[in-house]
């Protein structure tokens, strides 16, 4: 992009909207995103920093007067300039406290929007992190208000927020105090935990605790002023040596930290968020807010896993009839080959979906892939057949055509003519046999053939003079032996066929297998990164808690750790329950496929001893 886009507007009745030409930017985008949300108050250079962080001097819009220049949300896509693949999302929001505004609500509603679609959210303020500075963020203690973990009926603990809120940067605009806390040189980090700091103190803590919270991972940057007052309003026009070195300086360093430490976009369970993911959680979360709901992070994610799932299935899907497709071209093929390159795309499908797809912990559309799957394949298995069957037709036509026109001429009808017969038909059967000899049909179409021949082969043999009745007799029993025998070799071909296939499909279930466990082991290693990352930031409040005196909080703590602890092991009890489960169903699926093989082998044969 070379410039910004809206991407959540305000539409005529009040109520947010997504602009779906954002969206459709969003749609393209199939790398992994980082997103960087700026809020904070009107009029404190946000857009700024956002251009900075795009390696551009303008783009979103710096406002020179006394009004809010950005509504709603800005969107602006770029390369991201540290991470291979990845695509940074930059997004500017409205202005908090713009006093045009008329609904008391909306301002929450954009700063809710900010904390749930980014990675990382930059808070951007002015002159220092004092009491005031902190009261002004009513939005941090309304979140539980406006974000819900669960579905609003289930009770959740409030620090569960911490598993799925982005990092936090602080930038402090216009800074002019020294960094000296207690007679001692400070760091900027040190300056905003002394500024979060909890006291004994009534209705002083509440924004703090919120902040430390939900927000475990936190930075500080402290910005001087950038250049003399009266161009501050001109901030994009002016030329690099018009700003000051220190601003220049600490601006350079809040950019690489985030290009270096902003971690991409995860949903809930881990699952990597693209920029088409993002664009469907865009429009879910301000649907929910336009409807009068409160946007909830697990009923997003069912959303989610639903639309990608079935979207995974597609691209599985599309990935195997690909390769199957440009293999038909080539048909007829030996089985080897045919059921090779079935297996190599199938298990390129299943990468396909696998690679997409999360919270399939039931497998429903795993399933539904392999069986479909499996269902083509038997297509063009007859497919295949069909070919050769036309194949090895045409060569007995043009084989045994000398022969038709000798039957047609009454050649063989003499004396000493079914032994010519019999000469012609084995150099026909030699023939066939060595010509097609790859072909999948080769023993059936042949035993078709000497079946046809019968009747003609009778009346040869009953016209020649030469031989006798017990000749003739010792003839028919070699006939039909030999019909017999090739009875049996078309048997024994379709018995390996067979064979040959479910080979294929078991070592297909096995591998299936192998990247179940994968999937389901790396989303368990997430889910415990998540709850090791609450359970470190519980354990430093808990810890800074007790410092301070607050007992009774840090022993409430404790209890809330205890309870992250139990409630992670179910959710591990839970996936191991669903592994096995997943691993039961496909081995019950590969028995189903076999018991439809050996059906339709024992059909095949019945048909034939029917015939």
């Amino acid at each position: 992009m070379d410039k910004p886009v809206c991407l959540i507007d305000m539409a005529s009745d009040g109520k947010l909207c997504v602009q779906g030409s954002a969206l459709q930017v969003l749609e393209q985008i199939q790398q992994p995103v980082v997103v960087v949300a700026v809020v904070g108050l009107y009029r404190t250079g946000k857009s700024y920093l956002m251009n900075r962080l795009a390696g551009k001097q303008t783009g979103f819009a710096l406002g020179s007067t006394i009004e809010s220049k950005t509504k709603g949300i800005w969107m602006w896509c770029v390369p991201h300039p540290t991470k291979a693949k990845t695509t940074l999302v930059l997004l500017d929001t409205e202005g908090l406290g713009d006093v045009d505004k008329g609904d008391s609500k909306h301002d929450t509603r954009i700063f809710s929007l900010a904390v749930l679609l980014s990675s990382t959210l930059v808070l951007n303020s002015r002159g220092t992190i004092d009491n005031r500075a902190i009261e002004e963020l009513q939005y941090v203690t309304e979140l539980t208000e406006y974000i819900k973990i669960k579905s609003p009926d289930e009770a959740v603990d409030d620090a569960e927020f911490v598993k799925f809120f982005p990092s936090f940067i602080w930038a402090v605009r216009d800074f002019t105090l020294q960094l000296n806390i207690d007679g001692k040189d400070a760091t900027e980090d040190e300056y905003l935990e002394f500024a979060l700091k909890l006291k004994l103190v009534n209705n002083y803590n509440l924004p703090r605790e919120c902040i430390r919270k939900y927000f475990p991972s936190r930075k500080c940057f402290t910005f001087p002023f950038p250049t003399n007052p009266d161009n501050v309003s001109y901030l994009e026009t002016l030329d690099p040596a018009e700003i000051s070195k220190r601003f220049l300086e600490v601006t350079g360093r809040f950019c690489q930290f985030i290009f270096d430490q902003s971690q991409v976009k995860n949903l809930k369970d881990g699952h990597t968020v693209t920029g088409r993911v993002l664009g469907h959680l865009v429009k879910t979360y301000v649907d929910t807010i336009a409807s009068g709901a409160v946007p909830c992070l697990e009923n997003a994610v069912i959303s989610m896993a639903l639309i990608e799932n079935e979207a995974a299935f597609q691209e599985g899907l599309e990935v195997y009839q690909s390769g199957m497709e440009k293999l038909k071209k080539s048909f007829p093929l030996e089985l080897n080959e045919i059921t090779s390159e079935h297996q190599c795309f199938s298990l390129m499908a299943t990468q396909t979906f696998m690679k997409r797809s999360f919270r399939d912990s039931d497998g429903k559309h795993l399933t539904s892939l392999e069986v479909t799957i499996n269902h083509q394949f038997d297509s063009y298995l007859w497919d295949n057949e069909k070919a050769s069957e036309e194949k090895c037709e045409s060569l007995l036509s043009v084989l045994s055509e000398p022969m038709t026109e000798r039957i047609n001429q009454g050649f063989y009808a003499t004396a000493g003519g079914y032994d010519l017969f019999c000469q012609d038909l084995e150099d026909i059967v030699n023939q066939y046999n060595t010509l097609a000899y790859q072909e999948v049909k080769i023993a059936e179409v042949l035993e078709k053939f000497l079946q046809q021949k019968v009747a003609v082969t009778t009346a040869i043999l009953q016209a020649d003079d030469k031989l006798t009745e017990n000749e003739r007799r010792i003839c028919e029993e070699r006939e039909r032996a030999v019909l017999l025998e090739q009875e049996m070799k078309a048997q024994e071909q379709r018995q390996h066929q067979l064979e040959e296939k479910m080979v294929i499909e078991e070592q297909n279930n096995e591998e299936r297998v192998r990247q179940v466990i994968q999937k389901v082991e790396e989303e368990m290693f997430v889910q415990q990164q998540e709850t090791k990352r609450a359970m470190d930031s519980k354990l430093r409040e808990q810890a800074a808690l007790m410092e301070k005196g607050f007992q009774e909080n840090a022993n409430k703590m404790a209890s809330e750790i205890e309870q992250l602890r139990r409630r992670n092991k179910e959710v591990e009890d839970s996936k191991s329950r669903e592994l096995a489960k997943m691993i039961a169903d496909q081995d019950f699926l590969f028995d189903v496929i076999w018991n439809a093989f050996l059906g339709l082998a024992i059909v095949a044969t019945l048909r034939q001893t029917v015939a």
